[in-house]
């Protein structure tokens, strides 16, 4: 028997996830110099990880034969300083990613329904057909979510609603009494994901710790991908009560966050003075791509993450043509935005590259 004809249905027709092309391949492909290319494609930091996290990293490595701490205790701790609260309201993750997944294990099957806005983090979806629950989206208004609408989307079928501020990928946010409102309106049967990857570069990012405080069926996930520059790590967390939070992690594997992660993430808990280096040019280059593209009369989304949309009328064929001239930026088709890219904040050096190569393949 085919290996196809024993799994489960929908497992057959779950969607594959397409990460863009490393520099190195693309430069093949291209015939391009890897040293000439500029990235701004996956919402990295441009200003790298921070130089706490590298020096905590190495001193991990040297001890390499040693297996992780399987409960994450000390990045626990180090989080619950950090955020106020007690280490047991917070579950690590291989990225915030394996979070969501945590969630669909705990709480969907088949029937049960996820509520989402659209566009949004695909991997929402993602998560939601592997557990053959239903993903019912809400289209966002302009370019943001509907939390009305959200709300009436919800049925006695709902175990999941999600919602992210910062969007990805439009990059608009909820406005704090907005989100905790929301929040306070849903059933008590269901749990409210509150996606914060980008909540450091938003201006007025909402505080969860008083849901929390009352005892709501509420989670904020976090990552230390982006502000923190830890990308290649892949660590991230959910922090709730600490009746949820330990529900999730009893689906958690033994050792799922390898030492180097934990110690990085810890470490860059306590550099104030990167975090606020890379929110700081995070926000300047936004205002320089704003600038940049108002100058060249496009249309844009106005971000409170370290990206931007940007409307170009072909998408695909700008982004290829971005592509040959060595700047990696992301079509937006699959999120049913054809007409647009979005665009990752660089360096000052990559921002001005990216607008000057972007004036030429606009006209």
């Amino acid at each position: 028997m085919k290996p196809a004809a024993l799994a489960k249905p929908y497992v057959l027709s779950h969607p594959e996830y397409v990460p863009g092309k490393p520099i190195e391949e693309l430069a093949r492909d291209l015939g391009l110099d890897p040293s000439g290319i500029v990235k701004l494609a996956s919402n990295e930091n441009a200003f790298g990880p921070s130089p706490l996290a590298v020096g905590a990293a190495k001193r991990a490595v040297e001890q390499g034969q040693l297996y992780p701490d399987g409960g994450c205790y000390a990045l626990r701790r180090r989080l619950a300083r950090f955020h106020g609260l007690a280490p047991e309201q917070f579950v690590i993750g291989n990225g915030s990613n394996e979070v969501i997944e945590f969630l669909g294990h705990v709480f969907l099957g088949p029937g049960d329904e996820v509520v989402m806005g659209v566009p949004e983090f695909v991997v929402y979806r993602m998560v939601a057909l592997l557990f053959g629950a239903r993903p019912v989206e809400v289209p966002l208004v302009n370019f943001r979510n509907d939390l009305r609408a959200l709300a009436r989307a919800v049925t006695p079928r709902t175990k999941l609603v999600v919602v992210s501020s910062p969007n990805n990928p439009t990059g608009t946010a909820c406005g704090a009494e907005e989100l905790l409102g929301f929040v306070r309106s849903l059933p008590e049967a269901l749990v409210c994901v509150v996606d914060e990857a980008y909540a450091d570069f938003a201006e007025r990012a909402p505080d969860l710790r008083p849901l929390i405080a009352e005892g709501r069926n509420v989670i904020g996930l976090r990552t230390f991908s982006k502000v923190y520059g830890l990308a290649s790590l892949r660590v991230g967390y959910g922090y709730s009560t600490a009746e949820l939070a330990s529900l999730v992690d009893r689906v958690r594997q033994p050792f799922n966050v390898n030492a180097i992660a934990q110690a990085a993430a810890a470490a860059a808990l306590d550099d104030a003075e990167f975090r606020a280096m890379c929110i700081a040019g995070t926000r300047s280059g936004l205002r320089r791509l704003e600038q940049g593209c108002a100058a060249l009369g496009l249309e844009f989304v106005p971000s409170q993450a370290n990206f931007m949309l940007v409307k170009v009328g072909d998408g695909a064929r700008v982004f290829d043509a971005l592509l040959h001239r060595g700047v990696i930026v992301r079509p937006l088709e699959l999120y049913g935005l054809p007409e647009w890219i979005r665009v990752t904040v660089g360096t000052a050096e990559q921002n001005e590259r990216f607008l000057s190569e972007l004036a030429a393949v606009a006209r």
